[in-house]
């Protein structure tokens, strides 16, 4: 057993310092990134904000509103191979760089890719994002070294990992984009449950220039409750911020309004999930998700418009031009302190 000391860092322990600036508008504010990523070569460009692969959130639907404002979704494991095909071929195709199909580690799930990639080929299907919970086996780095190994074209996203020997392990194993993240989401109670965890914000920034020396990128996957977040999240150099919760509760998202006012949100291991789509909880498990109750939002364009001119205002208060040197033009202030437990007799 050992214990590290050194000080580590969440959204909430700090915020930015304010800088001067020449902008005078958030008009002016660049949000797009333009990436060329490591192993596959692939390029892209847009706004690095993704919507996770969570029910109630990485729906068809919202991946076509999104895309309109350039942003990413990650879709749900959960459609089955037939609705991707015949999404990918009405609408799909003209978003290849918006979206990204997930898969876990099973077999089931590769065959699910295989028969899909085999329909549209790599001309529609651009991006495959690998999820696990737990990113630490050596199954999960196999699997993304055996896929790469077969289709190298592909942008491979995978995760989740929190630390930076394992982000090099990955990308130097195949990813494109490593996923950065245990247990801070908003309905995940994987800390809870397992004691495991590191503080988000210190894992981006580890990660991020653990990833940035190899080349590789990094999405911060959790944690963010506010457009302020979604901020930080940039300015400790992440590549892209996935958002969960923060999307949840919209028209697109598909889930039932309850009484007019909330719709039903829950984590991907709670028991919820586990019962929707795996016929229920395997005894040998624990629900690593709680089920909660969102506002209902109406249509996501507005929540988009608060996240968005979130950033830019961050960007004019620190005189980032583009959101490409918001993280060059970063300097955090503590507003937390941590302190040494005392035990007095």
């Amino acid at each position: 057993m050992r214990i590290e000391n050194d000080i580590k860092l969440d959204f909430k322990d700090v915020l930015f310092r304010p800088k001067r600036s020449t902008l005078v508008s958030r008009k002016q504010i660049d949000l797009t990134r333009e990436f060329t990523f490591r192993n596959s070569k692939q390029t892209y460009s847009n706004v690095p904000v993704m919507a996770a692969n969570m029910d109630g959130v990485g729906t068809f639907a919202m991946a076509e509103e999104l895309a309109k404002s350039g942003i990413f979704t990650c879709l749900v494991k959960n459609y089955s191979a037939s609705e991707v095909i015949s999404w990918i071929e009405s609408t799909g195709k003209n978003l290849k760089d918006c979206w990204a199909f997930s898969i876990g580690t099973a077999p089931d799930d590769l065959i699910k890719f295989k028969s899909i990639y085999n329909e549209v080929g790599q001309e529609h299907m651009k991006f495959v994002c690998i999820d696990v919970a737990n990113g630490y086996t050596e199954t999960f780095v196999e699997f993304v070294r055996d896929f790469r190994s077969n289709y190298p074209e592909i942008v491979i996203i995978a995760g989740n990992v929190a630390t930076r020997e394992m982000t090099e392990e990955l990308i130097i194993n195949g990813a494109d984009i490593v996923k950065v993240g245990i247990g801070p989401g908003s309905v995940c109670t994987t800390r809870v449950k397992t004691g495991v965890g590191y503080p988000q914000l210190s894992a981006i920034i580890e990660c991020g220039e653990a990833a940035h020396e190899l080349g590789g990128h990094i999405i911060a996957d959790g944690g963010c409750t506010s457009p302020g977040d979604v901020a930080k999240a940039f300015g400790a150099n992440a590549d892209f911020v996935m958002l969960g919760g923060m999307l949840a509760g919209h028209d697109e998202g598909g889930g039932e309004v309850v009484d007019n006012k909330y719709v039903q949100f829950y984590g991907m291991s709670s028991r919820a999930a586990n019962e929707k789509h795996f016929g229920g909880l395997r005894e040998y498990r624990a629900a690593e998700g709680r089920e909660v109750l969102v506002p209902y939002r109406g249509v996501v364009s507005l929540t988009v418009q608060d996240i968005l001119g979130g950033i830019r205002s961050t960007c004019t208060y620190v005189g980032a031009a583009r959101l490409k040197d918001l993280s060059k033009c970063t300097t955090f202030i503590r507003v937390t302190q941590q302190f040494n437990s005392v035990f007095v007799e």
